[in-house]
């Protein structure tokens, strides 16, 4: 799991984080640092599928939101797009449930967290 630290608070998508994952775990998390305030979520996974049970976003006032998917996630592909509950806000970590599907060439999903930052509180 790496996790980006997001610089930038200009409006647009921002890639939050990145792993690849493997035949070993089925669940991963990618923590948010810096500039963490987003409005809406997806993932994109490419190089391998994947089945996508659920996310949970854990925010930095500790509340909880959970996203059930289950969902073959194919390479190239991405969910749709998830808004998070309240409107922009400060994440602090995404944990996802998956399995990787198994493939003839055993290769490893590279699984991305982006995030759509509005700045709506600085307009």
């Amino acid at each position: 799991m790496y996790a980006q630290v997001v610089t930038s608070d200009k409006t647009g998508w921002h890639k939050i984080g990145e792993t690849t994952v493997d035949f070993k775990k089925e669940v991963d998390e990618m923590s948010v640092m810096g500039a963490d305030k987003f409005s809406k979520l997806k993932i994109k996974v490419t190089d391998a599928s994947i089945y996508l049970t659920s996310f949970d976003i854990y925010f930095e006032n500790e509340e909880k939101q959970s996203v059930r998917v289950g969902l073959d996630l194919k390479a190239p592909g991405e969910t749709k797009t998830v808004d998070l509950n309240g409107g922009e806000r400060s994440i602090k970590k995404v944990s996802f449930v998956y399995k990787t599907v198994a493939n003839s060439k055993d290769e490893k999903a590279h699984v991305e967290l982006w995030g759509l930052k509005t700045n709506a509180d600085k307009k």
